[in-house]
């Protein structure tokens, strides 16, 4: 069972789901499943077929915004799209949630949702250290 880092009450992040997780999160009350991970990346990973498969009996909207690398601005944009639009609680998952609590910082900076320095406190209370985005967080945010 993979564990649910609650970042927000509209936004989550994990490690990569195993197919029960899917029907769990759902039980959760989540709305949305998010994969930042590419197809493939590791030997035994369920395939985006499954994903998608198991998130539609469960209920939920899948989208798939993979990357590897640093977070490209399409995702960014895309998870800002996505975030501001959805009417219930995300769950965005990668191998480890590190991927997925970056593109979540960049949309919430972007937007201008949340400063970098509310951003960088929820992270660290979900369990990441954005502390070395900081300056990509305080580019994107708006200026006040």
């Amino acid at each position: 069972m993979t564990e649910f880092h609650r970042v927000t009450p509209q936004f989550a992040v994990a490690g990569q789901l195993e197919l029960a997780d899917i029907a769990r999160a759902a039980d959760e009350g989540f709305k949305v499943l998010v994969c930042n991970r590419p197809e493939g990346e590791d030997v035994g990973q369920p395939t985006e077929a499954e994903i998608k498969a198991a998130a539609a009996a469960a209920g939920l909207t899948y989208r798939s915004l993979p990357y590897a690398g640093q977070t490209p601005p399409n995702v960014v944009a895309e998870t800002a799209t996505l975030l501001d639009g959805t009417p219930g609680p995300v769950l965005a998952y990668c191998r480890t949630g590190k991927r997925s609590i970056m593109a979540w910082a960049l949309a919430e900076a972007l937007s201008g949702a949340r400063r970098p320095d509310e951003i960088i406190a929820l992270a660290a209370k979900a369990g990441y250290d954005l502390g070395g985005a900081r300056g990509a967080l305080d580019t994107l945010a708006p200026r006040t």
